[in-house]
């Protein structure tokens, strides 16, 4: 999946849209994404301006939103005005090293189950085959109106 039809399934834009290309999508099961990260991030001119290093959430928030467009395309739905996938949990975060400019995120994300609405996923973000950070993540699709 390239930029265009990432955009279909994430509600996210500019600056908060952190998956540039899906790579692999195995619905129900698994997902491949990943995210080129630039010195032009917004985040970087403050976090750190000597050292320029990823906020370790917004690792985070990219891994979720790789699994939030497995979860769309397991359910062969896209987001629209009275839908949202929200975060629900997050357990068993580390992070191994940092991310900085020039780094290639990829996220590898695995189903482990869902019931009803609510999702859970097993995930991590590497760089150059070395684990950048991993997580459990959940989420919860809700129904607007």
């Amino acid at each position: 999946m390239d930029i265009g039809e990432v955009m279909q399934y994430l509600p996210h834009r500019y600056p908060f849209l952190l998956i540039d290309r899906v790579l692999e999508l195995t619905p129900g099961e698994k997902i491949k994404a990943i995210k080129n990260v630039t010195v032009n991030e917004p985040f970087f001119t403050g976090h750190f301006p000597h050292y320029p290093v990823m906020p370790g959430v917004l690792v985070i928030e990219a891994m979720a939103q790789a699994a939030a467009v497995l979860s769309y395309k397991t359910r062969d739905l896209k987001p629209d005005a009275n839908t949202v996938a929200y975060f629900a949990g997050i357990d068993k975060v580390r992070f191994k090293r940092p991310v900085v400019p020039g780094d290639q995120l990829v996220f590898d994300v695995a189903l482990v189950k869902n019931k009803g609405d609510l999702w859970k996923y097993q995930g991590t973000a590497s760089i150059d085959g070395q684990i950048a950070a991993e997580a459990d993540l959940m989420c919860f699709f809700k129904r607007l109106a």
